[in-house]
């Protein structure tokens, strides 16, 4: 099975939904999967997420199932006492970096950056709602990889879409890297691909390939302000 992750087009977060540029985002990474031959499409709930994957929708014809591991991670301390920028991932991981500090650290969600922020909570709840999505697709967590359950004679191909935090969380726990090392090292653009490929042999427990990391060649920077912002 090939997995696609395609994060949401530009939003406008009070309101849940995209921005104009987003809409013509969306439009262009709708064209852009046109030939992946994708069999499903799933989706965030959150408005942003679904109104992306509807325009794919309408090129694909194919309908959109809910996938709610896949909204967006919120952080911030869990006790009340001040945290580092507030709890905000990527402030972290850059401030990490500047200290020295090993992204790929087994301990990370013990260091102070981490250890009261409920961003953990998130991340486990994105761990746990891809685990078992994947254990309905045929791919069962064994350990550190997954055991596939499942024989295909050619990959299937499934799409889905959803938030920056929530994408990073899942694509990192299915290829076992920290959540603080994806952070830092996979910036995605709005409606950036990414695709992961599983084992298509029953029986095999493997890690998965890595085949794409925020393919955003579908947009055009000219005329569209901040795209890449």
């Amino acid at each position: 099975m090939r997995i696609i992750f395609v994060r949401h087009g530009d939003p406008d977060y009070d309101r849940d939904c995209l921005t104009e540029t987003g809409k013509v985002q969306a439009d262009l990474v709708a064209q852009r999967l046109r030939g992946e031959g994708i069999e499903e499409i799933w989706s965030s709930p959150l408005g942003r997420a679904y109104e992306t994957a509807t325009a794919a929708s309408k090129v694909l014809g194919l309908p959109i199932k809910i996938l709610d591991c896949l909204r967006e991670v919120d952080w911030g301390s869990g006790d009340g006492e001040p945290i580092f920028a507030d709890g905000q991932p990527w402030d972290i991981v850059d401030e990490m970096a500047r200290l020295g500090m090993n992204l790929n650290r087994p301990d990370w969600r013990e260091t102070p950056f981490f250890k009261n922020n409920i961003v953990l909570d998130c991340i486990d709840c994105v761990e746990r709602g891809i685990d078992s999505w994947l254990s309905d697709m045929g791919y069962v967590r064994d350990g550190f990889y997954y055991r596939h359950t499942t024989d295909e004679d050619r990959h299937r191909t499934v799409a889905l879409f959803g938030s920056g935090g929530s994408s990073v969380a899942a694509i990192g726990h299915i290829l076992n890297l920290p959540f603080p090392f994806m952070c830092g090292a996979l910036h995605m653009d709005f409606t950036g691909i990414t695709t992961i490929r599983m084992d298509k042999r029953d029986g095999v427990r493997s890690l998965p390939c890595l085949e794409v990391a925020n393919d955003s060649r579908h947009i055009h920077p000219d005329g569209l302000d901040g795209v890449f912002d």
